[in-house]
C-alpha cells in the first residue's frame, strides 16, 4: 500500500525540478550572457601579448553558455575559457583564442580599441 500523501509530495517536488530547469534554459540567451568587453589597461595588454579577451559575462553562465556566446556572434574559436568571480560579485572571464584569430583584430572590430 502506498501512502497517497507520500506519492503526491515526490510528484509535486519532480514537477517542480523540471520547471526549474525549463526556466533556467530558457533564460540562456547569447546576448545577455556577455554584459560588456573589459577596456582597462591590463585588458588590452592582454589583448595584444596573450591573445586574450576579457569580458564581463553573467554570473550564472557557465563556461560551455559562454563559450557558446562567444563564438557565435564574433565567429572565432576559442582555445581556453577562464572564469573567475570579483570581490564586487560580478563574474570575469577570460578566452583564449585559437592561434589562426588575432585578438587584436577581433578586438577592433569590436570597437574595444
Amino acid at each position: 500500500m502506498v501512502d497517497q500523501r507520500a506519492f503526491a509530495w515526490v510528484k509535486g517536488m519532480a514537477c517542480l525540478v523540471e520547471n526549474r530547469a525549463l526556466r533556467s534554459l530558457a533564460k540562456v540567451d547569447h546576448y545577455a550572457i556577455i554584459k560588456f568587453p573589459l577596456t582597462t589597461e591590463s585588458a588590452v595588454k592582454k589583448i595584444e601579448d596573450n591573445n586574450t579577451m576579457v569580458f564581463i559575462v553573467d554570473v550564472k553562465a557557465n563556461k560551455h553558455q559562454i563559450k557558446q556566446a562567444v563564438k557565435k556572434p564574433y565567429d572565432i574559436d576559442l582555445a581556453k575559457v577562464i572564469t573567475l568571480i570579483r570581490p564586487d560579485g560580478e563574474k570575469k572571464e577570460y578566452v583564449r583564442l585559437a592561434p589562426d584569430y588575432d585578438a587584436l583584430d577581433i578586438a577592433n572590430k569590436i570597437g574595444i580599441i
